[in-house]
């Protein structure tokens, strides 16, 4: 099954293991590289991106459904719903405009199926996820690793390297010919 018919690609790692602070690198850099990216990230638990004392904040509480906030830099549409369980990576990515879009990066998701680089750092002590996971397509750390991973493994402190990664694997993978 085809989630997006863009180039998509995840981050995924324990928690703390730092799958934002590497996308905060990967993204200027990936950008200066003339790709538009979308990003879908995972949140564990309720989460607010309007706070209080903020009119969309109010809005919402008071019972709105769906709020549109927008200016002249940027738009957010912020749903409200009841509890459905987690939501699906694929009901996520179908609300993203994917006509302004050349990649999406998804932090997170780590069960779903779609290809992933695993972010690792040896010295946290978790185990490696990419022996289970056969859609990691490569793994990106800061530590030696006790055994050479049969899978490409990218210098996590080096984002730039991880970006050349990205930008061959979405072309490759995505190549009309």
């Amino acid at each position: 099954m085809t989630m997006s018919p863009l180039p998509m690609l995840g981050f995924v790692a324990y928690s703390g293991t730092g799958k934002t602070t590497l996308l905060l690198k990967l993204l200027p850099l990936l950008r200066a590289r003339g790709l538009r990216v979308g990003i879908v990230k995972h949140a564990h638990h309720s989460f607010e991106i309007d706070h209080t004392g903020k009119d969309s904040y109010a809005l919402r509480k008071s019972g709105a459904d769906q709020i549109i906030v927008g200016s002249r830099l940027r738009w957010a549409l912020i749903c409200e719903h009841e509890d459905r369980g987690e939501p699906s990576l694929e009901a996520l990515i179908a609300e993203l405009r994917s006509e302004h879009l050349d990649l999406i990066l998804v932090e997170g998701f780590k069960h779903e199926v779609f290809p992933k680089v695993e972010v690792h750092r040896p010295d946290l002590g978790h185990p490696l996820l990419y022996p289970d996971d056969p859609q990691i397509v490569a793994l990106a750390h800061d530590g030696q690793l006790r055994d050479m991973a049969p899978i490409p493994t990218l210098p996590l402190n080096a984002p730039g390297d991880i970006a050349d990664f990205v930008v061959q694997l979405v072309t490759k993978n995505h190549d009309p010919d």
